[in-house]
């Protein structure tokens, strides 16, 4: 009777071993069109790799060499032996590979010059731009004792030059508001047919120039009730006349007072007073 009871009938089957296959047959590995998408992918992936890869040692070999750097506008300061330095340091590869931003930086460093462009040249060549500071003065930051140079958009820049070129100083940062200042005065002292050739701007805003004749000029701040420009211009008006009359050689004109100006005699340094 226990052989008959464990015993199955004929064409029966166990349904425990149908779930576990179900169960296995519904993984990754049982799904075709999964798989196919995940070999597809990595076969997309190992190709663009494998291409760039060629393709970056194709550009590598010595098949794109550059021959010449072409100077587009003719240097006025820079020499031709910095050109070359430059040159030879900073290009380095093929026509592809150069790094252009590492050339153009190398270029700008090169006393003189403002800015650099570098440019691809078919088939062998990196084709150059140079833009060159203009200088149109000497410039001392105040207390420093350096001199350097500023060109005509009010940027302070080292280089060497023994140009005649007016003397301009001021607080570090300045330069420019110097520089557009020193306009102005030109035109303010022509009438006394003496160059203006230094002007000073010190910490405390105070303005002193100098011209070609050896006249000092203390022009001071800027007053409310009195304008330096004001001033300056009722100096220039009255100053040949009081000169005369006073005839001494003038070495200082103080015009800090807001009604009038001081001379001091260039010989004794004594001074002697002038109205407007």
């Amino acid at each position: 009777m226990a052989d008959a009871r464990r015993r199955r009938a004929p064409g029966t089957t166990s349904r425990k071993p149908a779930r576990d296959a179900r169960g296995d047959r519904s993984g990754l590995w049982h799904n075709p069109a999964m798989l196919n998408l995940i070999a597809d992918i990595c076969l997309l992936f190992g190709s663009t790799a494998l291409a760039y890869a060629a393709f970056s040692w194709f550009l590598r070999q010595p098949l794109f060499p550059l021959d010449e750097v072409v100077l587009v506008t003719p240097p006025a300061q820079v020499t031709e032996a910095q050109l070359e330095y430059a040159a030879l340091s900073a290009v380095d590869g093929g026509f592809f590979t150069v790094d252009l931003d590492r050339v153009r930086e190398t270029f700008e460093k090169l006393p003189w010059v403002r800015r650099a462009e570098v440019r691809r040249r078919w088939p062998a060549s990196l084709e150059l731009r140079l833009e060159e500071h203009v200088a149109v003065a000497y410039w001392s930051p105040a207390g420093s004792g350096e001199t350097r140079l500023v060109n005509r958009q009010g940027e302070v820049f080292v280089a060497a030059s023994d140009a005649t070129m007016p003397k301009l100083s001021g607080p570090e940062g300045s330069a420019a508001y110097v520089l557009n200042r020193f306009g102005a005065l030109v035109e303010a002292v022509a009438p006394l047919g003496d160059p203006l050739t230094d002007v000073s701007l010190s910490a405390r805003e105070a303005w002193q120039l100098k011209l070609a004749g050896g006249l000092v000029i203390e022009l001071g701040r800027d007053q409310e009730s009195a304008p330096s420009d004001r001033r300056l211009r009722d100096f220039v008006a009255t100053f040949p006349g009081v000169r005369e009359r006073a005839g001494v050689e003038v070495a200082v004109a103080d015009l800090r007072y807001p009604s009038g100006y001081a001379l001091r005699d260039a010989q004794q340094e004594k001074p002697a007073e002038g109205s407007k």
